[in-house]
């Protein structure tokens, strides 16, 4: 049962309990009531976010669908077939990512199987014929064709990976990405979801993370719910990427994606996590990681109750393409970019476009990218390290014209202490100045 104290600590504005020792969060999250964890969490994030919620427009690249594992759940993996290559070729990696470029997506998303050439010979052949004698030694040649004939940025999610590997690609990606899923072993046994798996057992994957953080790569992890775990073992998922980030720094990005169950697999017939699951995991995780980090939850994934995943802690869509279907959950559409926006707006915060790496990693590009990276990133950046939505920079001596300023919406839709501060007479403070200055939509038009 949570002491007492502990719910006290808990309920105070902002509060931060990511610093909290392990045994004490651990107790704190399995006993306090959801509706504390759930206020104490959106505190956090508006502490650490404001109003901004931010998604990457992206292109999904399945560069393979093979797979040495077989995950009880997945329908992304596929065994060999007579009619279908085994990679896609470099043609149809550039057709893919140059439609991207025309829809106005920044990220290009390479997804691929767990080291098939282990396990299929029709990979080894494919690979042979490509030039590679590694599926990851492929995927790293495919990034830099990108990187050489599109604008966009890869992000890579290669599965399990040693240090050659991550340093490989960290030449040719702005990011990396390993969902730990879960730190149960116990979802590795005979009859679990990960059984005949070995790229998923939890010492494995936390070796890349642990890997990627020495390599400094802006990293991105999270949790798979509702495959068989109890929350007791969620949060020490939680703690354990916590621990990751803490020794490290590298994790951009934590997401919180929900099991759907899928026909044609193992566990076609097992129970979905209902909402308030999905809301519990998101409140835990911001309140484990703090008010800073990055938690993601798919809104592809939730169906309409978007407003109840923000309202828990939530401050980031993820990676949302208008060209490309969810490979990996190919029966969740995208949301339209316009509905997105629309219903974010709705909730009352700011829909903010990103790059795959995120502004604190931009910020900082001289330890998280690679040098021959590093100015195509600043430039595809606004001053906050967003994805740069327009032509102008700070020293641009034009002269805005009429269109550049557009007429200030409905005071309605403006954010109420961004009013207050445009109709206050007087100076202000340096705060409000960076306040002012950090306006974004509707807010933002109220300041010009």
């Amino acid at each position: 049962m949570a002491d007492t104290s502990d719910l006290a600590a808990l309920r105070e504005a902002p509060g931060e309990p990511a610093g909290w020792p392990d045994a004490r969060l651990r107790r704190l999250l399995l006993a306090a009531p959801a509706d504390d964890l759930v206020r104490a969490a959106a505190r956090l994030r508006d502490a650490g976010h404001g109003n901004v919620v931010s998604y990457s427009r992206k292109v999904f690249i399945p560069l393979t669908k093979l797979c040495r594992d077989v995950c009880h759940y997945c329908t992304f993996a596929e065994t060999p077939k007579d009619d279908r290559p085994a990679y896609l070729d470099a043609d149809a990696v550039l057709a893919i990512a140059r439609a991207g470029e025309r829809a106005g997506c920044r990220e290009a998303l390479f997804t691929l199987g767990d080291q098939p050439e282990a396990r299929y010979p029709a990979a080894r052949r494919a690979l042979d014929a490509l030039g590679h004698d590694s599926t990851l030694s492929y995927l790293a040649e495919m990034c830099a064709l990108v990187l050489s004939e599109t604008s966009l940025l890869p992000h890579v999610n290669p599965g399990v990976m040693d240090a050659v590997d991550i340093a490989r690609l960290r030449r040719v990606s702005v990011s990396q990405g390993l969902m730990l899923e879960s730190a149960a072993e116990r979802l590795c046994e005979r009859g679990g979801p990960h059984f005949g798996s070995p790229d998923k057992r939890p010492g494995v994957r936390l070796a890349t993370i642990a890997a990627a953080g020495a390599a400094r790569v802006p990293f991105t992890s999270g949790l798979l719910i509702g495959i068989g775990e109890t929350r007791a073992e969620r949060i020490d998922t939680l703690l354990a990427l916590r621990r990751q980030h803490r020794e490290h720094g590298h994790l951009q990005e934590v997401i919180v994606q929900n099991f759907r169950a899928k026909p044609g697999t193992r566990m076609a017939g097992a129970a979905e996590p209902d909402l308030d699951d999905l809301i519990w995991t998101i409140a835990a995780a911001r309140i484990a990681l703090g008010a800073h980090a990055n938690v993601q939850a798919p809104p592809n994934l939730s169906g309409n109750a978007w407003h109840r995943l923000l309202a828990a802690g939530l401050n980031d869509w993820g990676g949302v393409s208008p060209v490309t279907p969810d490979h990996v959950n190919p029966e969740a559409p995208w949301p339209h970019l316009r509905d997105l926006d629309r219903r974010t707006e709705n909730a009352g915060f700011r829909l903010v476009e990103r790059l795959a790496i995120y502004p604190e990693y931009v910020a900082r590009a001289e330890r998280w990218l690679d040098p021959s990276l590093r100015r195509a990133t600043v430039r595809a950046a606004d001053s906050s390290g967003f994805a740069r939505v327009d032509t102008w920079s700070p020293g641009d001596v034009r002269t805005p014209g009429a269109r550049d300023v557009p007429r200030a919406p409905a005071a309605s839709s403006v954010d109420p202490t961004i009013a207050r501060l445009c109709d206050r007479p007087g100076t202000y403070d340096e705060a409000e100045v960076a306040r002012l200055f950090a306006a974004r939509g509707p807010d933002y038009h109220a300041v010009c």
